[in-house]
């Protein structure tokens, strides 16, 4: 019988680390051939076909799921809930307020693709938008990742390059997947944050201040 308590906690032991070991993970975000990971508290945007933290795998995502490779096993996850460690509380909005400055617009600092920018909110503005020279700052190949557009601006019609920005943030707030538009020539003179983002917060102006405030 003591042999027997001994084999047992000897298993016990060696099964332990295995469990300690697994990988926890929440697919918190989907988007045509990508997904947002929640690998053990990291949070990132994955492409398929890229692995990312954790060593999680992405083999394929759409709107309704995704599959993923984790630890070697593949298994297909839905869309989760991020949840705090304390519970089911639901998660509070981001807000940020926005006061007029220069020239009466709304100016505000972000960023693009982890990359630092000064925006000019502009609600006329489809998506987020830019010339060449803040593409190539943004280290963003539009030309290859792009796709071939004509643009109609004040000025006429001028040739410009779709994309999609992995992640815009403006203070607290972070939205993923944003579409944008890169144009030829030096218009427009400031990146502009269009609708591509401007509709996926809550936003409004009161007194002249602009609300924006994350969607939860």
């Amino acid at each position: 019988m003591r042999h027997l308590e001994v084999l047992a906690a000897g298993l016990l032991l060696a099964i332990s680390p295995l469990l300690q070991a697994q990988t926890q993970v929440q697919v918190v975000g989907l988007f045509p051939n990508a997904a947002v990971l929640l690998v053990d508290g990291q949070r990132k945007l994955v492409k398929v076909g890229q692995t990312g933290p954790g060593g999680v795998q992405v083999v394929s995502a759409d709107s309704k799921g995704a599959r993923l490779r984790v630890d070697g096993v593949e298994r297909s996850y839905d869309l989760s809930r991020e949840y705090n460690q304390g519970g089911s509380t639901a998660p509070q909005a981001e807000k940020v307020s926005i006061s007029k400055g220069v020239g009466n617009h709304f100016w505000v600092a972000g960023s693009a693709n982890g990359h630092p920018v000064q925006f000019l909110v502009d609600t006329g503005a489809t998506t987020v938008a830019m010339n060449e020279g803040q593409a190539r700052r943004l280290g963003i190949d539009y030309r290859v990742v792009g796709r071939p557009m004509v643009a109609s601006t004040a000025g006429g019609n001028v040739r410009g390059w779709r994309i999609k920005l992995d992640v815009v943030k403006v203070g607290g707030l972070e939205v993923l997947g944003v579409e944008a538009v890169v144009l030829e020539g030096d218009s427009p003179t400031e990146v502009l944050l269009g609708m591509s983002f401007l509709s996926r917060v809550r936003w409004r102006e009161e007194n002249g201040v602009l609300q924006l405030e994350s969607k939860i």
